[in-house]
């Protein structure tokens, strides 16, 4: 196989591209190769990682997880209002939980220091995972198609998050647990980085090394031959959408802690960026191919393009035309992979 084409299937062509984006964009948009911008970069960086690297799973099983931005949602504000130190009765009197979880000293773990707020995240990344089993077995035991599962669960989860809020924002959190998406360990180290790293590295092994990553990978190239072959495909299903919305619920965590508060909205508009980046990176939507690496890569392309066009002060009307385009042109690269390594075998 020529050069080009072996880079063009590889995750390094997004790496190539990313440094062409860079040096084409950084003379125009002032303060982008700064230090400050890179941290900038960096923690906005982590938390879509981790949701695109829960996305991965899903989609090199053939499937596809729309509503990991509900999930984010529902499960960022539930834990928010778990450790909340107060809120103001005549704003959440109306609240479903009121009298019940919460009232006007907070929820009932906002005394529990970093036991407590460990426990809401716990907590949390559980709910989580039941939504995601909910998802994979409609998909595995009742044979409907992924996208109208999870569009369902999409459209009902962000209706419940607002549901039970009443459209407010959680505030007053705790110091414990907002030092989950701000607090510093050396330089540009942080928590958010850490637990990104460690997700990264574990689904890399898992994906690669594991007999479960083997299975994964069989039951998104073909379905009917992998379960002639002993997999047990209806638990690697569960199992992917489970790791899919426990994965988005840590980073809905990470953004809610980041931003001091939790937000029945917070998700709203990622999901584009969290497919697009996991298809640029080279995760086939036709199921079967992908990497924890070319996750990495499309992660970092998206969030250094939303930077770069922020930086350029474009009108929002010109970005998401930009980023539509992208999103095409990811699909299309999809498609040019799968032909090149269909074609190379």
């Amino acid at each position: 196989m020529p050069f080009f084409r072996r880079l063009l299937a590889s995750e390094w062509f997004v790496a190539a591209i990313i440094v062409a984006f860079i040096a084409g964009v950084a003379p125009f948009a002032t303060g982008m190769l700064t230090e400050r911008n890179a941290l900038n970069v960096l923690s906005n960086l982590w938390p879509l990682l981790i949701v695109v690297v829960g996305q991965t799973f899903v989609l090199v099983i053939a499937g596809i997880d729309l509503a990991q931005t509900a999930v984010i949602n529902v499960t960022n504000t539930f834990a928010a209002m778990l450790v909340a130190q107060s809120l103001p009765e005549e704003l959440w009197q109306e609240s479903v939980l009121w009298g019940s979880v919460i009232g006007p000293e907070g929820g009932p773990l906002a005394d529990g220091g970093a036991g407590g707020a460990t426990l809401a995240m716990v907590i949390a990344v559980t709910l989580g995972a039941i939504i995601g089993a909910g998802n994979g077995l409609a998909v595995a035991k009742l044979g409907m198609p992924p996208f109208m599962v999870t569009l369902g669960t999409l459209l009902l989860f962000n209706a419940i998050a607002i549901w039970m809020t009443r459209s407010e924002n959680v505030s007053s959190l705790p110091n414990e647990y907002v030092a989950v998406g701000q607090a510093q360990i050396w330089g540009p180290i942080t928590v958010p980085m850490i637990i990104a790293v460690v997700i990264a590295v574990g689904a890399h092994f898992v994906l690669s090394r594991s007999t479960f990553g083997s299975w994964i990978y069989a039951a998104g190239s073909n379905p009917q031959a992998a379960i002639i072959s002993g997999v047990p495909y209806t638990r690697v299903v569960v199992s992917a959408y489970m790791i899919s919305a426990a994965l988005a619920t840590v980073g809905g965590i990470l953004y809610s802690t980041r931003l001091e508060g939790g937000r029945p909205t917070l998700a709203d508009g990622f999901l584009l960026d969290i497919i697009g980046a996991a298809v640029i990176g080279g995760v086939s939507l036709f199921g079967g191919k992908g990497s924890v690496l070319g996750a990495v890569f499309g992660a970092i392309f998206f969030v250094v393009l939303a930077n770069g066009l922020n930086l350029l002060n474009l009108p929002f009307t010109v970005v998401f035309m930009i980023k539509g385009i992208v999103i095409i042109l990811a699909a299309l690269l999809d498609v040019a992979r799968t032909k090149l390594l269909g074609d190379s075998r």
